[in-house]
């Protein structure tokens, strides 16, 4: 690990957890306090957040440490883009349709989720790929773990 991967994890660890804040808090709070019977009660699930917290930390490391080992001496913003896509469909599109089959989720609900998140996870991917970017004056590679 060197200190551009940390200072990645980190703004990145940040992002994706106030951003599923905006998404999961915010955007879709009102879709889910239609569906109590899913979710556990906001008290009960204050006890879980730090396993929440952890979670993003994990997400935020593994999402750096792909990005890091496959980043090439291309545009940053078009590689940030595809992979922000490419984590979106190996994740969050089939995760949401899996949980639909098996979970009685409204289908709008699922959709919100799957364009928010994937939103999210573009975003992600420009973020990783600016902090990662190569200039010109520079060289063909940055640094990577």
């Amino acid at each position: 690990m060197n200190k551009k991967f940390i200072i990645a994890w980190i703004v990145l660890f940040i992002a994706w957890f106030m951003g599923s804040f905006v998404v999961h808090g915010l955007l879709l709070h009102s879709d889910y306090m239609l569906l109590t019977n899913l979710f556990r009660p906001e008290s009960d699930a204050q006890k879980y957040f730090p396993l929440m917290i952890l979670a993003h930390m994990i997400l935020a490391g593994a999402f750096v440490w792909i990005y890091a080992r496959g980043v090439e001496a291309k545009p940053w913003l078009a590689q940030g883009v595809r992979f922000g896509v490419a984590v979106a469909l190996l994740t969050i599109v089939p995760t949401y349709m899996i949980y639909f089959v098996v979970q009685p989720m409204p289908g709008d609900v699922v959709v919100k989720q799957i364009v928010c998140d994937g939103v999210l996870l573009v975003i992600l991917g420009v973020i990783v790929a600016w902090l990662y970017r190569v200039t010109a004056n520079r060289g063909a590679k940055s640094p990577i773990p």
